[in-house]
């Protein structure tokens, strides 16, 4: 097979014309004709997913550019899921952005180039390359944060994502120059071989290079201690951008811990899970505890991303407990699908709140959910779903996804360590309960405010089908999760088997 075999990276080949001819015809648009951009850009992203749908028929693992990008199947089934989540953020974005003078080119553009990178992270088999990947990924999330310029808080949101961002990134790097100073290799197939076969220059300047990755993907991620970023961005960044950012980074990062962690560094397992069983802990403490105190939904949101995170980092850590093949597939099946999932539920819960916004009104405190049971039930039905997907109540899908972490955890032959670990994430899923629960108590029990309760809910037709479906299926997949699972445990199999 040609080395180079540029076909492997078709899908991103194609977004990335898509992107440049977005951001050069919206020169030539007016304000008013906006939606011709806006067509553009949708039509693009159904072009890359029905390209990586013919990727992904295939079923194969195949690699290019001299081995530093993969196309396979977990791959497939993450790219798709992060373009879902762009499309849907930008069919539930119009009437808030166009309200807010953010609906030109730079919103498209902008979500295309972060796309881009997602999809780069997804495919890296090469270090700078996921470091490149990340970077574009990063810059336009920078951007895309900064879009309300003359809002105070979107600037301060933006300026303090880009200095953090700046530090973890830079975490990463040199994390990842000390693996290669200990291995002499960048390509993560020869540095799995190489650690394997005990081939390593330093073994301390490998272990330090591995506290300073898991530190950059855990600022990523959003976990404790890395978090302080995430409930000032989540709360000042317009909400599409909200939307679009806790759901389909953290695919791309979970793809680019699995690379390194898993496929490069396995043999080191034993001291990298200790690390990812730390941060996990400590994310659903502070997460959940922190979370009850919040009066901003936005602001909860955050913090329950982090305790949700903290979820995903036991299903990682738990797909090297026992060594089984099966084992290890199961569990990192496990945390794709609770991503997936969570991605779903985070969408639907983001469109309500900008399904209630209008110019003025953010409706993003939890009193501006009060009474919404009396002024749109469909809607205040479909929010109750989200909230009890997110707390893991049955038979929603979230309880579905947080039953197979925590069957991967208690695995047989896991050990006391992981026992405790479930016992703790049930516990502490238990005090998540409340907070969610508030929301649905709000909706239903509470009197609407004056000011909200004679004002009409005003969307377009394609957000309210977009927002009806997302909820339906948070109710389907939690009855039938099986579809989804299999999916998922079909992808990481081939892909480790691959």
């Amino acid at each position: 097979m040609d080395s180079l075999n540029t076909l492997v990276a078709l899908p991103e080949i194609v977004l990335l014309v898509a992107a440049c001819g977005v951001l050069l015809i919206d020169l030539f648009i007016s304000d008013s004709r906006r939606n011709v951009t806006y067509g553009l850009t949708m039509a693009a992203l159904l072009a890359v997913a029905v390209v990586v749908g013919f990727a992904a028929a295939r079923n194969d693992t195949v690699v290019g550019f001299g081995a530093m990008y993969i196309s396979d199947p977990m791959g497939h089934v993450l790219k798709l899921a992060a373009i879902l989540c762009c499309g849907f953020m930008l069919v539930c974005a119009q009437s808030y952005a166009r309200a807010r003078g953010i609906w030109k080119g730079e919103l498209f553009s902008l979500t295309l180039f972060s796309l881009l990178g997602m999809m780069l992270m997804i495919s890296a088999n090469n270090l700078l390359v996921i470091y490149l990947g990340l970077e574009l990924q990063s810059l336009s999330m920078y951007a895309l944060v900064a879009l309300r310029r003359d809002d105070p808080r979107s600037s301060e949101a933006a300026m303090k994502y880009f200095v953090l961002g700046s530090l973890a990134s830079g975490f990463l790097l040199y994390g990842m120059s000390m693996l290669y100073g200990a291995t002499g290799t960048l390509e993560i197939d020869e540095l799995a071989s190489r650690v394997a076969a005990g081939e390593i220059v330093s073994r301390a300047s490998l272990l330090l290079g591995i506290v300073f990755v898991v530190a950059g993907l855990a600022f990523k991620f959003g976990v404790v201690p890395f978090h302080m970023w995430a409930p000032d961005v989540y709360q000042g960044a317009p909400t599409p951008i909200t939307m679009l950012l806790s759901s389909a980074p953290e695919l791309a990062i979970f793809a680019i811990a699995f690379r390194i962690l898993v496929e490069g560094l396995l043999p080191f397992a034993v001291d990298w899970q200790k690390i990812l069983a730390l941060l996990a802990v400590a994310s659903l403490v502070l997460g959940n505890l922190t979370a009850i105190a919040q009066t901003n939904l936005k602001r909860m949101l955050a913090y329950s991303t982090i305790a949700q995170m903290g979820f995903v980092l036991l299903a990682m850590l738990s797909g090297v407990t026992a060594g089984d093949p099966v084992v290890i597939a199961d569990a990192y099946s496990a945390a794709m699908f609770y991503l997936i999932t969570y991605a779903l539920t985070s969408l639907g819960t983001f469109g309500i709140i900008l399904l209630l916004s209008r110019q003025g009104f953010e409706a993003e405190e939890i009193s501006d959910f009060r009474g919404l049971a009396k002024r749109t039930p469909w809607y205040a039905f479909l929010m109750m779903l989200l909230m009890f997907s997110l707390a893991g109540v049955p038979p929603t899908v979230g309880f579905y996804a947080k039953l197979v972490v925590l069957q991967a955890l208690v695995s047989e032959g896991a050990t006391v360590a992981a026992l405790s670990l479930a016992v703790i994430a049930v516990l502490l899923s238990l005090i998540a309960a409340f907070y969610y629960l508030r929301i649905v108590k709000t909706m239903y029990f509470d009197d609407p405010l004056p000011e909200t309760a004679a004002v009409p809910i005003v969307a377009p037709t394609d957000m309210r089908v977009a927002l009806s479906v997302n909820g339906i299926l948070v109710l389907v997949l939690g009855l039938t999760p099986q579809y989804l699972l299999q999916l998922c445990a079909a992808a990481m199999t081939r892909t480790l088997g691959g």
